[in-house]
Order: structure tokens, then sequence, then C-alpha cells
């Protein structure tokens, strides 16, 4: 399979770019009501931990559906750029913070030499995002002032969240739009394909 990217190829990976790019940014609000919720019990740090997995999501569908090298890693920063253009608070740093995340799936991508998006690989890869893009925030976010039990805690909440959303949703979402059929010229698309004829077989 050639690793080149095809056109069509760069025009779904930039819509599913923009359109998580929107999801993303409403997810903030999202983040800041569970935020809210949880501000009286102390708990506060971890309302955007529990939903955390949603920023990574579009780096793992568009490698799934995609399979090729930098995919993961491009489709994150269009999502970022998207959030900048619409009017982030999160500002230009943003797109800094995509590029971390979309490496962090990437990196699991590269070790597979990109030939293996199994379930577990999905995951593996959400994690790895999770953990990549912890390690920036515990400084660029100022967590590296948090009490020790808290850093590992919304550690622990951004890695099960990412595991959940990012890989097994991601999966999952990736799975139903290929069974429309609109992913039939993508590489999902005919795997499912050769996946059916050999069951009917």
């Amino acid at each position: 399979m050639t690793k080149q990217w095809k056109l069509k190829e760069i025009v779904l990976m930039s819509i599913l770019g923009v359109v998580f790019g929107i999801i993303y940014l409403l997810f903030f609000l999202v983040g800041e009501g569970i935020r809210n919720i949880l501000a009286p019990f102390g708990l506060a740090p971890f309302g955007y931990e529990i939903i955390y997995g949603v920023w990574f999501i579009v780096s793992i569908m568009a490698a799934y559906i995609l399979r090729k090298p930098g995919v993961a890693f491009t489709a994150e920063v269009i999502a970022g750029v998207i959030e900048i253009l619409l009017g982030s608070a999160a500002g230009p740093g943003l797109l800094l913070s995509a590029a971390i995340q979309g490496a962090g799936a990437e990196f699991v991508f590269a070790l597979t030499r990109w030939n293996d998006y199994r379930l577990r690989v999905l995951v593996l890869a959400g994690i790895s995002a999770a953990v990549f893009s912890f390690a920036w925030h515990l400084y660029s976010a100022g967590m590296i002032a948090l009490a020790p039990w808290l850093i590992g805690s919304t550690l622990i909440v951004r890695i099960i969240s990412s595991a959940l959303i990012t890989g097994v949703l991601g999966k999952w979402l990736s799975d139903q739009l290929a069974k429309t059929g609109v992913l039939r010229g993508y590489a999902l698309g005919k795997a499912l394909q050769r996946k059916r004829q050999y069951e009917s077989a």
C-alpha cells in the first residue's frame, strides 16, 4: 500500500479536522460546566480530565480510516488551527498543544510502522496522546504546582478518558461511518469490504 497521500485522503482528513475543531471548541464549554459542578467538592481539576479524550479523537479516527504516516499528527493540527480561527480562548499556544497531542498519537502508529490498526493500538495511541499532552501541560498550564496526589490522579483520569473516548469510541464512530458506505474508497472501507468477502466465502 502506497504511503503517499491522495487528494481525496487530504480532503477527508481536512474535513475531519474542521468538524472536530468545532466539536473541540464546544467541549471547552462542556468541560467548564463539569468543572463548575465539581468545584464545591474540591475536584475542579478533574472537570476537563473526565472528557479529555475528546480532544484527541480526530487523530485516531483519521489514522484508522486512512492508515498512512503523518495522518494522526496532521488531523490534530488542523483541528487546532480551526479552534484558533474560531476564537478559542487558548490562543495561538493551542497550536503547539495540538501538535504535541498529534505527535503522541502518531508515535504509537509509527511503532507499528503504520501497519496495525487494531483496537488495542488505537487505545494505546489515545493513551500516548494523553501522556504527551499531560507532560506538556504540567508546565504550560501550571499543573506542576498541584499536590502530587492530584497530579497523579488527574493523569490517571486523563488516561482512562483517552482509552475509552479516543480509542474505543473513536474506532466505533469510524466503523459506523464505514458501514454507511461513504468510506468505500479509503483504507478502512476497503478493509471492511475484504472482511465481508472473507466471511461470506
